[in-house]
């Protein structure tokens, strides 16, 4: 795999840890979806869920459409070129507050298509959403997701960025050099005057969303979005939801299916979250999602005489990449430019090398580098994995996650002791990783607007048969919330992909491609607890 195609596949996912955002990643664009890790909490059951998690259930919203929104359902599209041969571009307004449509602004989201190219009848709409939250629906649509030429040819492809997303409204918090900062600050403070640095720079971060992005930074919800969904399900004309969602968009879709089941029609779940986990218990199996990632790895690694971890195995590894963390704590390397490789920005680096285990035989190229002292190589794999382009100019992902993610669930942790008391469990789930993902978790206490939404089951009582995938391996959605998330769905199917990577569909397994396309293009699921390699 080349260096730039592996740098813009790590740089479209996403995760809660190295960002100092809470939540979850998005799916892997040049892949289509992505792999899992078991808890290490303690949780036990066949779906996987934690005994805390939530009871109570998403309930659906009423099958007629209020006369307040009826001007929204009702607008016409007006389709243009936007640059790229085969798509169409248009802007569709939503409002602001659902709850109160008529008095807030309206807001304008960019939604774009590719038609059916046929043969074969047109089946309707197939939306999509690469997950984040802040993941761009669009650069996923117009770069990766026509395919494959089956289901391109039956359905009018389409993707919209959410509110608060890309094209659609950006949530904006920091200008680029403030971001140059911000990735550089310790994530393993070790004293009080770390934490302060720390602290101080999340509640900055927090201040800057608040000034730049104003009213809106309210209004940028899962539910708000999945309710943008059912307003363009209607604009285009179907009756039902066709839908691919991967990673955080599978919580949309589902989520989408517990407020409108009876308009669901195909929907595929892919690297699926699980809506009735607290953030805590989220952050930590992504924890141990991570380190079960890393185990593998680091059992490939040794099997090459290079490895610069050792070639006796995971613990040696992990004890090699700790240590040079702590090297790059106390000593950042340089990279050839006037930034230098930290500890932080190699945590983000290596982080982003889980999601693919296509970028493994490059990550170990790269650790070897940064051991010699050149952090070129990391760097690079971090500064795409926060979408940093070669200016300086950041992408608006980092910004839109913890604002979704801090609006739809309270924060792990509500200060510096409660971190300090979850350590022990964190640096259980991941010796490596543990300790930065903790205190990466506690961004949302700083958040300026208080969260909206709580943990909750959703079961989509009534709605068509949904397509739930999992990956055994999945860093950044583990295995068991796809688990979960199927029980949760009355009418789910749970597919598994025994594999390594962030999703599924579209990572070169031909059964699981096989059993996704069947059901999007005849809608029939696969056999319960169908299982692919």
């Amino acid at each position: 795999m080349a260096t730039s195609r592996l740098l813009r596949t790590a740089g479209t996912v996403l995760t809660a840890t190295a960002l100092f955002v809470s939540g979850c990643s998005s799916g892997n664009p040049s892949r289509g979806a992505t792999a899992s890790g078991q808890p290490t909490d303690g949780r036990t059951g066949s779906a996987g869920a934690a005994p805390d998690a939530a009871t109570a259930s998403l309930k659906p919203l009423p099958t007629a459409i209020p006369s307040a929104l009826r001007p929204y359902y009702d607008q016409k599209l007006t389709w243009r070129e936007c640059g790229i041969v085969g798509f169409e571009c248009t802007t569709m307004k939503a409002p602001l507050d659902y709850a109160h449509p008529s008095a807030t602004t309206d807001l304008k989201l960019a939604v774009s298509r590719k038609k059916a190219t046929g043969p074969g009848s047109r089946l309707g709409s197939l939306m999509v959403n690469p997950g984040g939250p802040g993941g761009s629906a669009i650069d996923y649509l117009q770069q990766y997701a026509p395919e494959p030429d089956s289901v391109r040819a039956r359905y009018d492809m389409i993707a919209m960025d959410p509110r608060g997303v890309a094209r659609s409204e950006p949530v904006i918090c920091l200008s680029n050099a403030q971001m140059d900062d911000f990735t550089r600050v310790d994530q393993t403070p070790d004293d009080d005057a770390e934490v302060d640095r720390l602290t101080t720079a999340m509640r900055t971060f927090a201040q800057g969303c608040r000034t730049r992005s104003g009213a809106r930074l309210g209004h940028v919800s899962t539910v708000e979005s999945a309710r943008d969904m059912d307003v363009l399900r209607a604009v285009l004309g179907d009756d039902k939801l066709t839908y691919v969602g991967a990673s955080y968009g599978t919580l949309l879709g589902a989520t989408y299916a517990g407020l409108f089941p009876s308009r669901v029609g195909r929907l595929v779940l892919d690297g699926a979250m699980d809506p009735a986990l607290p953030a805590r218990a989220m952050n930590r199996d992504q924890t141990a999602g991570f380190n079960t990632a890393f185990t593998a790895f680091a059992k490939d690694c040794a099997k090459h005489r290079d490895c610069p971890l050792g070639t006796s195995g995971p613990e040696e590894a992990g004890r090699r990449l700790t240590a040079l963390f702590k090297k790059l704590d106390a000593h950042p390397v340089p990279t050839g430019s006037p930034r230098t490789l930290t500890e932080s920005l190699a945590i983000s680096g290596v982080t982003a090398a889980m999601y693919d285990e296509g970028a493994w035989p490059v990550l170990r190229e790269y650790l070897a580098q940064a051991l010699k002292g050149d952090g070129r190589g990391l760097l690079a794999l971090s500064d795409s994995y926060y979408e940093r382009d070669p200016d300086g100019t950041y992408a608006n992902q980092m910004f839109a996650n913890p604002a979704v993610n801090c609006l739809d669930l309270p924060g792990s942790f509500s200060g510096p002791d409660e971190v300090r008391a979850a350590l022990p469990a964190f640096r259980k789930a991941s010796p490596v990783f543990g300790e930065s993902f903790a205190w990466a978790a506690l961004n949302c206490a700083y958040w300026p607007v208080k969260p909206t939404g709580e943990p909750h089951r959703i079961t989509a009582d009534g709605a068509a048969p949904i397509l739930v995938v999992g990956t055994t391996r999945d860093p950044a959605t583990p295995y068991p919330w796809a688990r979960s998330l199927a029980s949760q769905l009355s009418s789910a199917t749970l597919l598994t992909y025994e594999g390594d990577g962030h999703t599924a569909y579209g990572r070169g397994s031909d059964c699981t491609d096989t059993a996704i396309n069947t059901y999007l293009l005849e809608g029939t699921p696969p056999p319960p607890d169908k299982h692919c390699t």
